[in-house]
């Protein structure tokens, strides 16, 4: 049963470490309507920037982190400068940005695919050095402050002004054109705006794992997709803004919780992808299935 116990709470710091990354995915996926495919690309530059940083250079691990997400910043700007200006479908520009990371990311790393930590202070060693808290507990705490730190950040900036017409050009980009919303701006800040988010998020997940590794982001927009959709089926009766932001990493924390129960009931880890995979297709499913029934019980109701 402990180790049951054991493998939930690291399931938890997990999920709300990618959670993070998953806000990001959000206001790409949910409110641009674009599946961003530079997520795998900027996560992984978030942490082989953090790593080299903190080891190579001796930077202080919260100065890193800022660095790994205006890293971000800039790899957004670039998929949003190719499908902005060069015009090119945002799932192309999305490929095209994440397969010139994996060099970027290789470069970066001095040509090694990964960096261990393992003698580096990081933010989490520093608190198990105060509390005295376990690794997993720590991650797991951290993880909750700055997750909640960014959905109420993220929730006073999309109150705004230019949050407001960057929802507006999620919604229909022809009425918000029409009422003088410049929507190649608002695209690109959303795109620069989640990939921040995701390369701080590999930033925080490379600190707590203690390595980072050229291969860490992949699969993160499949993960990133999962739990947007799972935590909407989870919290789907809350219309708020406020609500729909915490869905997306309570959606997190149910996906590593529900990949902790299958490695335990005996999986191999190697089929792991394939599980994501699965997942993200019944994720997927559902809304599109419970919106059938619905209508289908309409009708059926109408007619008698």
């Amino acid at each position: 049963m402990s180790g049951l116990l054991l493998s939930m709470q690291g399931a938890v710091s997990q999920g709300v470490l990618w959670g993070i990354m998953v806000l990001g995915v959000y206001i790409t996926y949910r409110i641009l309507d674009i599946a961003d495919l530079t997520v795998d690309g900027s996560f992984a530059l978030g942490g082989c920037i953090c790593a080299t940083l903190v080891v190579g250079v001796g930077w202080n691990p919260i100065l890193a982190l800022i660095a790994s997400a205006a890293a971000g910043l800039v790899a957004g700007a670039i998929t949003g400068f190719l499908h902005t200006i060069f015009e090119i479908p945002a799932i192309l520009s999305g490929i095209l940005t994440q397969i010139a990371l994996w060099s970027i990311n290789l470069r970066i790393m001095g040509g090694k695919s990964n960096i261990p930590l393992l003698k580096s202070d990081t933010i989490f060693s520093w608190i198990v050095d105060v509390t005295g808290l376990t690794q997993s507990q720590v991650s797991m705490l951290v993880g909750i402050v700055i997750a909640a730190l960014m959905i109420v950040l993220l929730y006073c900036f999309f109150g705004t002004e230019l949050g407001a017409a960057l929802r507006a050009t999620g919604d229909n980009e022809d009425m918000a054109r029409a009422l003088g919303v410049n929507t190649k701006r608002t695209k690109m800040l959303a795109l620069m705006l989640g990939n921040g988010l995701v390369a701080f998020s590999g930033g925080l997940v490379c600190q707590s794992q203690k390595y980072a590794d050229i291969n860490m982001g992949t699969g993160a927009i499949v993960i990133g997709l999962a739990a947007i959709v799972i935590g909407g089926v989870l919290m789907g009766r809350l219309r708020a803004f406020s609500s729909k932001l915490t869905s997306a990493v309570v959606g997190a924390v149910a996906y590593f919780l529900i990949r902790a129960i299958v490695l335990r009931m005996g999986m191999d880890a190697n089929d792991m992808k394939l599980l994501s995979a699965i997942i993200v297709a019944f994720a997927l499913w559902i809304p599109i299935a419970t919106n059938k029934w619905r209508i289908k019980r309409s009708y059926l109701g109408g007619g008698n």
